[in-house]
């Protein structure tokens, strides 16, 4: 957590990022204390996967986690509940290639600090941080304007976003519900709301939502 020296506060950071260029590129934006307006930041530990980050999460206990969102081993959401369990007062910021609306919805639904773009200025993370760091929420400008024009849509809950998963891997309705702990009249009472919120008529269309909106990783396994 923050420390007291000589020069003021010093902010603990843990960059977390599947990419060395990038994590390398964080760590000397993150160095730069005349872009973050005096503020020192300590990099207390880098991770490479979902795991590492995690694992640095609970030694550190860091001011700050910079996260990206497609990592081996455990994915960006799962990390940022982590944290969250194990470090609260943590502030999260996810630093993301994904411009997925629904993906975006999601991690702003489930609390990110700050939301940003990797094909974005890395100017406006940098600046954004002191804001963060004091307790603000911050959403580039990119992604605000996508949530904006889905305003309209309304958001799947976290059950129905357990059932899309389920339908994605193929199984029925009775393995859903034997997986999930529900009976088959709730796995399909939730599968028919998913499929109204995404307007889809059938499996295949979930599937293509799914992927489309970042809500699956197609790669895994």
């Amino acid at each position: 957590m923050r420390q007291t020296g000589a020069f003021g506060a010093v902010c603990t950071a843990v960059i977390a990022d599947d990419h060395a260029i990038i994590r390398d590129a964080l760590s000397a934006a993150l160095r730069n204390e005349d872009a973050l307006g005096g503020q020192k930041i300590d990099i207390v530990a880098t991770a490479e996967d979902g795991i590492e980050a995690i694992v640095a999460v609970r030694q550190h206990r860091p001011e700050l986690l910079i996260l990206d969102v497609t990592m081996p081993h455990a994915g960006g959401t799962e990390v940022l509940l982590e944290a969250r369990r194990w470090s609260p007062e943590t502030r999260v910021v996810v630093f993301t290639g994904i411009e997925a609306r629904g993906k975006i919805a999601e991690l702003v639904e489930i609390g990110a600090d700050g939301v940003f773009c990797k094909s974005d200025d890395m100017g406006e993370v940098i600046r954004a941080l002191p804001r963060i760091l004091e307790g603000g929420r911050v959403v580039c400008s990119r992604f605000v304007a996508m949530l904006e024009e889905a305003g309209d849509l309304e958001p799947l809950t976290d059950r129905e976003r357990q059932v899309l998963s389920q339908v994605v891997t193929g199984r029925t309705n009775r393995e859903i519900g034997e997986a999930l702990g529900i009976s088959i009249k709730t796995v399909d009472r939730h599968r028919t709301n998913v499929m109204g919120k995404t307007g889809s008529h059938n499996a295949a269309e979930l599937i293509a939502y799914a992927l489309r909106e970042g809500l699956i990783d197609p790669n895994a396994s």
